[in-house]
């Protein structure tokens, strides 16, 4: 189908603004400033019952974590977030929209985790760091109450490749997780599907070009993309895992390599819940008040985790 009508209208607002020139003058800012520019699309956050900044562990030292607590009593469940932005960008602060609305819509308590970002931290630290604030999470449970035996990762783009990496990671090694909840994840970094050549050209807000770089700055090798903790779907056995819900859009470049994943996990004997937003593009998921359809992929996101935690 065409472009939602309300996508097409974003996409022409933004259609003046190259991606790349717009990425490499974003990064250009972060590094002399510290300081990402605003996002664009700034979507207030829900009021939740608490917010919480923490020092937490990191794969080589503290990172910082937000703590969304929703009304209620806990214990609660836990959905550990990672952001997406290409393993390049984003901050605590972009996501506070999204992690309100999940804490609120799912009664579990969030933590958003920010990992350390290319390229001054190259693969694999942002792995570390994933997997570390994983097991921190899992220790302190009860000195935020939530409950250790309820955890679930989540993750958008870049962040979804996190949250999809280290559900792997730990199925070795611990702690047991109960889903892992995929928006328009990356999960092949050779960068070769259809929906890569169809879709990246089109610059609907990540292309092609764009999403290259992003893996440039990520690696330190080229040969680094068939390794299964830079592109999941390359992981030769997902026997094991936890259910997944995961979302994809029709325009997006990810969208094969996010629905290729899902069926793998499915031939492992994973339960899979697998959407794609036809008419939208990667990123649509985060547009509350913008997209209608950002709206229903959030219901049906946190559906699958409200189904995980009451297993």
């Amino acid at each position: 189908m065409p472009l939602h009508p309300q996508t097409q209208a974003l996409v022409d607002a933004t259609a003046a603004m190259p991606l790349m020139d717009m990425v490499q003058a974003s990064l250009a800012v972060r590094q002399s400033s510290g300081q990402e520019p605003p996002s664009p699309f700034a979507i207030e956050a829900e009021p939740v019952a608490r917010i919480e900044n923490r020092q937490i562990s990191g794969g080589a030292g503290e990172i910082s974590a937000r703590i969304y607590t929703p009304a209620g009593s806990g214990p609660f469940p836990i959905t550990v977030y990672y952001h997406g932005g290409g393993f390049v960008f984003g901050t605590l602060d972009m996501y506070d929209a999204t992690c309100t609305r999940i804490a609120n819509r799912t009664g579990s308590i969030v933590v958003s985790v920010d990992y350390r970002l290319a390229p001054e931290t190259r693969f694999p630290g942002g792995i570390d760091d994933a997997l570390a604030a994983l097991r921190w999470v899992h220790e302190h449970a009860p000195s935020f109450s939530g409950d250790p035996q309820r955890i679930a990762v989540a993750g958008d783009s870049a962040g979804g490749n996190l949250a999809a990496v280290t559900a792997l990671l730990a199925r070795a090694c611990g702690p047991r997780l109960c889903h892992q909840l995929l928006f328009y994840p990356v999960t092949d970094l050779r960068c070769e599907t259809p929906s890569f050549k169809e879709n990246g050209p089109k610059n609907y807000l990540l292309s092609g070009d764009v999403m290259r770089w992003f893996i440039d700055q990520y690696l330190t090798s080229p040969n680094q993309v068939d390794d299964p903790r830079a592109s999941p779907l390359l992981a030769p056995d997902l026997t094991g895992l936890p259910g997944a819900t995961v979302i994809t859009a029709e325009y997006d470049p990810l969208r094969d390599e996010g629905e290729a994943y899902a069926e793998r996990l499915g031939q492992a004997g994973i339960a899979v819940n697998l959407r794609r937003w036809n008419g939208q593009i990667h990123g649509f998921a985060a547009m509350f008040g913008i997209l209608d359809d950002a709206q229903q992929a959030l219901e049906f996101a946190c559906d699958g985790l409200r189904k995980a935690f009451q297993d």
